[in-house]
């Protein structure tokens, strides 16, 4: 069978001009893929990508947008955290993979031709010298990415720490200038910690569950309830369980109406045979709970 086809896939191989980085995300996704069992039409169906969008993206030509990666990543029961790591060493090197391709290259020098009469080889002859080819460099391993991609991370969210706590120290010493006696010294501002804040956690949890021939996702029960862009609260949480239980991804469960999210309405509005406005109203939230 062909790349389009079900769980039998037979690959071409890929562009040796792709960096290796961007080959090690493409073999990842195609074997999620094979392992899906989907054809390239149910990925489509899925995922809210069309078909044709998935050919490009698994055969090298066009470089999947993150959250295709990580709506494949689901479908395959594969971590979506490790592939986006992938992902986001392969992004950094796509756009200059064109430019190094079409960079010009100087013309080898010409050697310069030897005396008449003179031996090929001899005593005095200079001897010819093979080129070099340059050492190739091992492709680094999966771990090492996804090592680079958690320290940079680490390395921002100190930096960040570090930002807010000098902001808030500035703020700190211009109100009490303002506020107290010229003649009694400025207190010493407060020490503030300088260790990075953690990662917030993720603020809703689904657990749908299948309640009287109905879909629940334990946040929230509403049937009729509009939602837009740039609603907020657990009825868009629920509704964003709900988007994924159906195969689309909303992006992160945190009960904000984002592009994200609206982007995911819209496919399943569309593959419900719906009117396709990009908001959630009794007719949507009838069709994600059936």
């Amino acid at each position: 069978m062909t790349a389009s086809g079900g769980k039998m896939s037979r690959w071409k191989a890929l562009s040796t001009e792709l960096d290796p980085r961007v080959r090690q995300l493409l073999t990842q996704l195609r074997r999620l893929k094979d392992h899906s069992g989907l054809s390239m039409r149910q990925l489509a169906a899925k995922t809210g990508y069309s078909e044709k969008s998935w050919e490009r993206y698994l055969s090298g030509r066009s470089l999947p947008p993150r959250e295709a990666v990580e709506a494949l990543a689901r479908i395959g029961g594969a971590d979506p955290v490790r592939l986006l790591a992938l992902h986001e060493v392969a992004a950094d090197t796509w756009g200059g993979r064109h430019l190094d391709a079409a960079a010009p290259q100087e013309p080898a020098p010409e050697p310069a031709p030897e005396p008449a009469g003179e031996p090929a080889v001899g005593p005095g002859a200079r001897p010819q010298t093979e080129p070099t080819s340059e050492p190739t460099s091992e492709p680094a391993s999966e771990t090492e990415w996804v090592t680079a991609a958690g320290r940079s991370l680490r390395v921002a969210l100190v930096a960040g720490a570090v930002a807010l706590v000098l902001a808030l120290s500035s703020a700190a010493l211009l109100v009490m200038r303002l506020d107290g006696d010229d003649s009694e010294p400025a207190a010493a501002p407060p020490a503030v910690s300088t260790a990075p804040a953690p990662s917030s956690a993720p603020a809703y949890t689904c657990r749908v569950e299948r309640t009287d021939g109905l879909w629940y996702a334990g946040i929230s029960r509403t049937r009729d309830t509009e939602l837009g862009y740039g609603a907020v609260g657990p009825e868009v949480a629920e509704a964003q369980c709900l988007l994924r239980r159906a195969g689309i991804s909303p992006g992160g469960i945190d009960g904000m109406f984002g592009p994200l999210t609206q982007r995911a309405v819209k496919a399943f509005q569309t593959r419900a045979g719906l009117a396709v406005d990009g908001t959630v109203g009794p007719d949507t939230w009838k069709a994600l709970r059936t």
